[in-house]
Order: structure tokens, then sequence, then C-alpha cells
């Protein structure tokens, strides 16, 4: 039985660390770029911020501000050298980590690189109602995490479950909080 299901194509941002690259010379940015439309989703920004906890922090936050910002993805940064502060940068605006994004892109990542993924740190999680993803800088990561991983999460006709179907539930927290009756005196 074939899925009838409409495609919802989602507005994702993107953002490359790199205290090197421009515009011109991001293939990793260029290549989470395209795919994204590629795939039917809309780019909805598209920036380069250098390896600064705060700079990258303030990018990521302003986008999960929007509510026309349903994904953002990060590229570079995650891994172990002093200028690699990606993690540190994105996950303190977590309210949910996502620890099988992790597990799975180390599982596509070792099917091609060895145990070189094990330099590494790529997260993801949610964040005011958005997702966020962060990649390895490298061409190849971004491809590895697209291909294998994200192309199919965020297409709501992949089965059985995907990220797409439960977006619009991911502030049900909020929500909850809002609808409890206050507290009142007792007696």
């Amino acid at each position: 039985m074939t899925d009838q299901t409409p495609f919802v194509p989602l507005a994702i941002a993107v953002l490359t660390i790199s205290d090197t690259r421009t515009l011109a010379e991001d293939r990793s940015g260029n290549t989470l770029a395209e795919r994204v439309e590629t795939a039917g989703h809309r780019l909805a920004d598209r920036a380069i911020v250098p390896d600064d906890v705060e700079t990258i922090r303030a990018k990521v936050a302003g986008w999960i501000s929007d509510p026309a910002v349903d994904v953002v993805i990060t590229t570079g940064g995650t891994g172990f050298t002093g200028r690699d502060v990606t993690p540190e940068a994105v996950e303190p605006l977590f309210e949910k980590r996502m620890e099988g994004f992790s597990t799975v892109f180390h599982m596509v990542s070792f099917g091609k690189i060895g145990t070189s993924t094990l330099q590494s740190r790529a997260t993801a999680g949610v964040a005011n109602s958005t997702y966020v993803f962060c990649l390895p800088g490298s061409p190849g990561a971004c491809r590895d995490g697209w291909d294998e991983i994200l192309v199919h999460q965020l297409d709501i006709r992949h089965k059985p479950c995907n990220f797409v179907e439960i977006l619009p539930r991911l502030d049900e927290h909020l929500k909850r909080g809002k609808l409890r009756a206050p507290a009142g005196p007792t007696g």
C-alpha cells in the first residue's frame, strides 16, 4: 500500500561555524542547502559565524525564536580542538536532547570512516519547538547526516514515524503548564 500523505515542506536554516570559510568557499553549507531544497523544503536562512560560543548561541537562539523556522542544521565545530565549541554553544538551548541522533550518526559514519567517527561530537535536540541538528564540518559528514538520517526523518511520508508528524506537539510541555489550574488555598 502506497502512503498518500502529501509532502510537508519545512523551513530549514543552515549555519556554518568556521573562522575561515566564506559563503563562496562553504562546501558543507552548500551541501546542506542544496539537499534541503532538492528534498522540497525551503531554505529559511543561511549564515556563517566564527567559532565563538556567544556568536553561535545568539544565531541559533534567533532562529529558534522565529516561528517561521522549523529546523536548524549547523555544520562545523563538533570536534575536540580548542576552537570546536558548537555543542557548548547550542546544547544549553535544548529543552530535550536527542541522544539517538548522535548514536545513529556515528553508526552511519563508522561505516564510511571507521573509528575516526569518534572525533565528532555531533548532537541534536529540541529547542523552543524547533529541531536543532549539529553536524561536523566536512561535506562528507553533511552528506551522511542528511542522506542517511535527516532526509527521512524530515519527511512526513517516512514510516513508521518521523519528526514532521510530531512537530506540532513539541511545545505540549509549555501548553500543559498554562492549562493547569492555579494552586489556591485549601480548606
